[in-house]
């Protein structure tokens, strides 16, 4: 299945051009190489991953599909990171709104994953999105475990 992250990424930014964000093209690679055959693209943006504002060099693209959240960043010179988030690990969902920017925060069984410099006006969205999505998955996956 051919997924266009990039182009997902891509009108996310172009709807909320105030959101810090670099080198997608290159990100969006990185998390189409993990996606599984099977795997649906449901939601994407992008976002940094640290919790300082004045960091602005740390863009990762996160995406929502069918069965997990993907982060994935390219890095300049060699290598990338990259993180996979099932809903058997997703506990909560923060979102804080500051003066120009917010920050979401996914807090996980292993980690705090803080994406920052986002858009006032997309945080919204990326709640719902995200709510709305690991509601649907913890169902599904708790339905599987009985």
């Amino acid at each position: 299945m051919n997924h266009d992250v990039y182009q997902m990424v891509k009108d996310f930014k172009s709807k909320y051009p105030m959101t810090i964000a670099w080198r997608l093209k290159a990100h969006c690679k990185v998390v189409e190489n993990f996606l599984n055959p099977d795997e649906e693209v449901k939601f994407a943006f992008a976002a940094q991953k640290n919790d300082n504002p004045l960091d602005i060099i740390t863009t990762y693209v996160v995406v929502l599909t069918n069965k997990r959240i993907l982060l994935a960043t390219k890095r300049v010179f060699f290598g990338y990171f990259y993180t996979s988030i099932t809903p058997d690990l997703f506990n909560d969902l923060k979102v804080r709104m500051g003066i120009i920017w917010g920050k979401v925060i996914i807090d996980t069984m292993k980690e705090k994953v803080i994406l920052s410099n986002v858009q006032r006006e997309a945080l919204d969205v990326i709640e719902t999105q995200v709510s709305d999505y690991m509601m649907q998955e913890k169902q599904r996956y708790a339905s599987f475990k009985n």
